[in-house]
Formats: structure tokens, C-alpha cells, sequence
């Protein structure tokens, strides 16, 4: 392969819904390209892109699979994205390397719910869109319909470049507006001509190339001027006021396809080479708040977007030359660690094809092998140069469950594999929590995590089981109570001896401090001497107050009595969780000359606050999420009826570009396997996100469950 310069290159990701034909479209394209010379099929298993076996298997992508095609004297970089948002990260992913996408909207079934999220994810992420509607010649095919779909979830930036002669099983051609032509298709393999258009369609056409025409010369002054003295302007003008729509996000130009019979696609590959941005517009933001230009004649630097291992290569770091040139042999520098890393080998990627190049330019994608520290989001530079580009922001979990090996003796293999995993897709999320001591396993849905146990299970050879994790519930308490404990323990030689008084309440926002209180009947104003106030690390407020008066306690053992409280903290008696939003006064005690110390004023201090507490009114609190999901109309009563069984309480509701939105509250007891749930009510056609939100109390009949739960585990234990 030649090397291409970064005015020649462009970069492109393919979007879409599941079996909107990404893969298929992108087949297509490496034949056009003269990379491959028969196109494969997802239903035969012989795809470029689809290549590992879970993705041949399930007849789907499952991992966003980087591509080139060689077309027009310009290297045409592709990635092809799975349709699922279970696994949107491969997306996410590509917009940091792609100035442009291609979003395929399914002829047969119009804007889907999984076309409106990656077309949210573009707008998010800055990357500008080009509409595909493809299968048009499926049975079911309307192009009217898919139109309107279109219109109606994206208002006026839509503007035809194409229209489908016969949509449907005889569809063999359109009417091209911008070239004003008839593209007929003879046979399966893109095999076309170019004819006038059919009388029965000029008026549309002329109609359609006038909107063209006015669209194109919104963004550009020179182009309207022209339009105004002359009435129209040239392709080329029309392209160039296109282009200027498209980068700023205001015109959605729309192409006609069959992938499957490779009609539309080099049409399609033409507009996106000679009208979509090249490297060398874009600008890439770095932690220090600085922007590089992608330019061949700068400092080279790389940032590595996706990592992978592969049979025969080891570990695949995958990168796009963000400046300068990458040359084989070359020595670059991560700018965090100032560690040294050579880049020994540099390949062109064609899915599981890597071609070997001496060189890359700026702007162009490949991936090279074996580096110390290749992982996802690091930065190689110049040695020096200090470049360091921001991380890739992957969006929040919204399914997890708990994981353990089946064998204890697995345990270390398995934490092993799990970071192996998780390092080369990070919106797995793999951490222990010391509170519930279990593995939580975190993603993007069921189907996520499920390619996760087939990878830990057939690549590792551990087998696993998947569980409903425990749910981080917190302690608190609802009203005033006093305790004190004696701890003294005599047995030969030096005794232990420690006695706290303490009073304790809870901490709640927007209710004034008070030191006045009423104890064993009497009124008392508590004399503060000290205060400490801690943020806990597992959320809320504990606020210690040494009120001791007359030298009853030194104040030398009020540590060791915070730690007593402290330890209690950590281990509520209602569930064992955590306990927050607690003030404690230390109002009294006793000590020994000789016997007492700080062991004994620690365990004083854990028995007082342990006794006080259970009086204290003791409550549960739970996590609660703020649930967004985003479903076609027609789901709303299905969805909405779940979410009350589910406890939940609907905030709003509004609509966006077709579609509803409903806002909720939930609690995270009543998430596990959400997503699978949702999928099946709504025929997979409806999704959410989730966000912790805060801690609320739980009802009455919840605690009640809770406690005898936890007292039957206590004795079991």
C-alpha cells in the first residue's frame, strides 16, 4: 500500500440500529476499494468485519471492527460499529478518531430507537452525519415512510440527494438530484449506468435539486450571492455549500443503498470523499487545554483509541496518527509515565487482514504490536513534546451483577482475566467492593456482560457464575438517644478500663444544630469543647463532639473513642451496611489512673454507639437511580406499568423527535436485569440510561424483609 497523505484520508464510522446492514454496506465498500474481490455475507459467516466467532454465531457485530478501502487516489478508513447500545463503546470509541459518519436508517422500519441514540452520541461527541436509508429493496421497504421518520426526527436538516426508483423487491436504481442522472443497476455487483432521468421523474427532480440548491447556499455568502444573480449553482458549488452544512451540523444530506447488492454504495463513497472533511481541518484537544492541528510537518504524536489480543499477533494496540509522521522503528514517549515505547511494526487494518507499512501520516488509522503500556486512551509522543490527548469519555454502567469463579482456587485467575477484559473494553467496569465483598461486574446490558462470561469461560477456561449483586444499602437513625458503656477488664497485671457517655442524632440538611437536649428526663445544654466534622467516603456526614467537662475523660483517648464510633460506622446493626448522617456529643465519662487506655475507650466507645443507635430510631436507606428511557410511543403503558411494580416513581414525561422520554426515580434494588426486561416489552425497540441519584428511606414493609433477611443470614453465618 502506498502512503497517503493527510489530505487524502478520510475517516468515517458507520452507524446504526441492528440490521440496518452496516456490516454488509461496509463489505461493499472494501470490494469497491479493491480490498476484497468477493463481497461475504453476515447469514454465510465470511463478512471482513464480523470475523471473531461470537460475532459469526450471533450474526452480529459485537466489536467495532476498523477497515480501508483504497478509492478515488484516497485511503478511505471505515469502522463498522455494532448496532446494539450494549455495546456502544466500539462507537464511542470511533468518534474520537472519525471526522465524519454514516448513519444507515433501515428502509423497512425507518428511525429506530437505536438510530436516534447513535445520532445523539454523533451530536454529543461532534461528528458530523451523512443518512443512508438502506434496504430498499427489502419486502418491506418504504421509502415514503422512512422520509418521514427521517423529518420528523431531525426537522429541516434533511435534504434528498437521492430517490429511489420502484423501493422495494424490483428496486434496481435512483434519481441522483446532484448529479441530475439515473444510476441503473444491472446486476448484484455495482455494475451501473448512467442515463437521463425518466420523464415520469423530472419534476420531482427539478423540485429536489432546487431545495439542494437553496440548502447549499445558506452557508456560504459567495453561494448565495450567486444564487440570488443566477438562480443555481454548480455541483461543485453545491458540494462545497454541502460540505459547509454537514461540518456545522445543520444539513443531513440523504443516499439510497442496497448493500446487499452494492447498489448506491460507490455513489455514496464519492459524495463522502469529494464533500467530508479530511484530517487536516480537525483540531484534537489535549488534558492541558491546548489544541494540535492534524498536520503531517509537526511533531508526531499517536493516541491509542482500542486495544485487543489477537492469535499469532499478542496484543493489538489500535491508533490514529494525530500529527506528524509514524515511521517503523520509531521511538515515541507516553507523556504520563515519560516512558520510552518503539513502534517495531505498523499495519494497515482491514478487520483480521493487517497489511505491514513503513509509514503512517497524520489523520490515517492503523495498529501496531506488543507495546509496554498500548492501552485504551494513552497518548505516544515525540519525545518531549508533552502532548497528551484527552481520554475517550465512555458512558456510564447500566447493568451489573456480581461474578465468582465456580472453583476458589480460580479466584486469581479470574481477577486476572477480568482486567485483561476490562482494559481492552472499558465500559466493563470490574471492581471489589469491601462492603458487600463481592466482584461487581458493571456494562452496558445483558447482552454485554453475556460475551463477557463466553470470553472468561472459552479464553480463559474459567468457568463463572453470573448472580444478582447486593445492594449497598445505608443506616441511619430518626431520632435522639443516649447510651454509655463500661468497659473493664481486670486479669493480672495492667487492666483495661474505659467508660463513654454519648448522645447521639441524626444529621439533616436544612435543620439548624442544637446542643440542647433532654437526658434521663432533665434538660441539658451540652458545653462543646471540640468539634470534627467528616465527609464519609461512602456518602453523608458524621459529626463528633467532645462535651466533656471536669476532666472526666482526657482528652488524649478522644481518638481512640472517634475510632470506636468509626468502626461501629462501618458495620450498622440493622444490615451491616454502612451508617450516615450521625452527630455524636461525648458528654461523660470515667477513667482509671493506671488501667485505662485506648483499647478500652475504643471498645466503650463501638458498645455505647451500638446500644444508642438501635435506640435511635435506626432506619434503612436505599440508593435510588434517575431512569431515562427513551421509547416509541407505543411502549409508554407497557413501560410505565413495569416501572410501577418496580417501585418506581415517574418524575415527567416529554417527547423528542418522535419518541418518548420518561424521567424516573428508582430504586437500584429494583434494577437488576432492567435492560433485558425493557427489550422484552418493547420488542427491543426502547433504552435507557441511569445515574445514581441519592439515598431515600425504604418502606416500612422493605425493612421489615430486609431485617429478618439479615437476621437469618447472622445465622447462618
Amino acid at each position: 500500500m502506498k502512503s497517503y497523505s493527510t489530505q487524502d484520508i478520510r475517516n468515517v464510522v458507520l452507524l446504526g440500529s441492528t440490521k440496518s446492514g452496516k456490516t454488509t454496506l461496509a463489505e461493499a465498500m472494501l470490494y469497491e476499494g479493491k480490498v476484497i474481490d468477493r463481497r461475504g455475507t453476515v447469514e454465510g459467516k465470511n463478512t471482513v468485519s464480523d470475523n471473531t466467532e461470537i460475532e459469526q454465531m450471533n450474526q452480529r457485530s459485537i466489536y467495532a471492527t476498523p477497515l480501508y478501502a483504497e478509492f478515488l487516489e484516497k485511503k478511505f478508513n471505515i469502522i463498522d460499529t455494532p448496532g446494539s447500545d450494549d455495546f456502544i463503546g466500539g462507537a464511542v470509541a470511533a468518534f474520537k478518531v472519525c471526522e465524519s459518519a454514516i448513519l444507515l436508517v433501515n428502509a423497512q422500519h425507518g428511525v429506530e430507537v437505536g438510530t436516534e441514540i447513535f445520532a445523539r452520541y454523533a451530536r454529543e461527541y461532534n461528528v458530523p452525519l451523512i443518512l443512508a436509508v438502506n434496504q430498499l429493496d427489502g419486502e418491506k421497504a418504504d421509502w415514503e415512510t422512512s422520509l418521514n421518520s427521517i423529518r420528523n426526527s431531525f426537522g429541516h436538516k434533511p435534504v434528498i440527494i437521492q430517490f429511489p426508483v420502484n423501493a422495494g423487491p424490483g428496486f434496481e436504481g435512483f434519481i441522483d438530484v446532484l448529479k441530475m442522472k439515473y444510476y441503473h443497476f444491472t446486476d448484484e455487483n455495482g455494475t451501473r449506468e448512467s442515463l437521463e432521468i425518466p420523464a415520469e421523474f423530472s419534476e420531482e427532480a427539478e423540485a429536489l435539486r432546487q431545495e439542494l440548491i437553496e440548502k447549499a447556499a445558506e452557508f456560504d455568502d459567495t453561494l448565495m450571492m450567486k444564487f440570488f444573480d443566477q438562480g443555481g449553482l454548480s455541483e461543485d458549488e453545491i458540494r462545497k455549500g454541502l460540505g459547509i452544512g454537514i461540518r456545522s451540523a445543520e444539513v443531513l444530506p440523504i443516499f439510497c443503498l442496497s448493500a446487499k447488492r452494492d447498489i448506491g454504495v460507490k455513489r455514496l463513497m464519492e459524495f463522502s470523499i469529494n464533500t467530508l472533511s479530511s484530517p487536516v481541518e480537525t483540531k484534537y484537544a489535549t488534558k492541558d487545554g491546548k489544541e494540535i492541528e492534524c498536520k503531517q510537518n509537526a511533531p508526531t504524536s499517536i493516541f491509542i483509541y482500542k486495544t485487543d489480543v489477537e492469535p499469532h499477533l499478542g496484543e493489538v494496540s489500535y491508533f490514529k496518527v494525530m500529527s506528524g509522521e509514524l515511521s517503523e522503528g520509531q521511538d515515541l514517549e507516553d507523556p504520563v509515565t515519560e516512558n520510552r515505547e518503539r513502534i517495531s511494526t505498523i499495519y494497515a487494518v482491514a478487520g483480521a487482514k493487517k497489511e505491514k507499512v513503513s509509514e503512517l501520516m497524520a489523520g490515517d488509522i492503523g495498529c501496531t504490536v506488543k507495546l509496554r503500556a498500548g492501552k485504551t486512551n494513552v497518548t505516544l509522543a515525540h519525545p518531549g513534546s508533552g502532548i497528551s490527548y484527552e481520554d475517550i469519555n465512555f458512558p456510564a454502567s447500566k447493568y451489573r451483577c456480581a461474578i465468582k469463579a465456580q472453583s476458589q482456587n480460580d479466584d486469581a485467575k479470574l481477577g486476572e482475566a477480568l482486567n485483561k477484559l476490562s482494559s481492552q473494553d472499558p465500559t466493563i467496569v470490574v471492581e471489589y467492593s469491601k462492603e458487600l465483598k463481592q466482584t461487581i461486574l458493571s456494562g452496558q446490558g445483558e447482552q454485554h456482560i453475556n460475551v463477557l462470561k463466553h470470553r472468561v469461560e472459552n479464553e480463559f477456561k474459567i468457568p463463572i457464575e453470573l448472580f444478582a449483586p447486593k445492594i449497598p444499602y445505608r443506616e441511619t437513625i430518626t431520632k435522639v438517644a443516649t447510651a454509655n458503656y463500661r468497659h473493664k477488664k481486670q486479669s493480672g497485671g495492667a487492666g483495661q478500663f474505659g467508660e463513654v457517655h454519648l448522645l447521639i442524632c441524626p444529621v439533616v440538611e436544612g435543620v439548624p444544630f442544637t446542643n440542647k437536649f433532654k437526658i434521663d428526663g432533665k434538660d441539658v445544654t451540652l458545653n462543646v469543647k471540640t468539634q470534627e466534622s467528616y465527609d464519609l467516603e461512602w456518602g453523608g456526614k458524621l459529626e463528633f463532639y467532645n462535651c466533656v467537662v471536669g476532666g472526666a475523660i482526657d482528652a488524649r483517648f478522644m481518638p481512640a473513642i472517634l475510632k470506636g464510633i468509626n468502626d461501629k460506622m462501618t458495620e450498622g446493626p440493622l444490615t451491616g451496611s454502612y451508617a450516615r448522617d450521625i452527630r455524636v456529643f461525648v458528654y461523660d465519662g470515667k477513667m482509671h489512673p493506671v488501667d485505662s487506655n485506648e483499647i478500652s475507650f475504643v471498645l466503650a466507645a463501638r458498645n455505647a454507639f451500638k446500644e444508642a443507635f438501635r435506640n435511635a430510631g435506626p432506619k434503612i436507606m436505599e440508593p435510588i437511580y434517575d431512569v431515562d428511557i427513551l421509547t416509541p410511543a407505543d411502549y409508554v403503558g407497557a413501560c410505565m406499568s413495569d416501572l410501577n411494580t418496580r417501585r418506581g416513581m415517574i418524575m415527567n414525561q416529554d417527547m423528542d423527535k418522535g419518541f418518548a422520554v420518561l424521567h424516573a426515580r428508582v430504586p437500584l434494588a429494583e434494577l437488576y436485569r432492567y435492560s433485558t426486561t425493557l427489550s422484552s416489552l418493547t420488542a427491543g425497540a426502547a433504552t435507557f440510561t441511569m445515574k445514581f441519584a441519592d439515598y431515600q428511606p425504604v418502606p416500612g414493609d422493605v425493612q421489615t424483609k430486609l431485617l429478618a433477611a439479615y437476621a437469618e443470614q447472622e445465622k447462618e453465618d
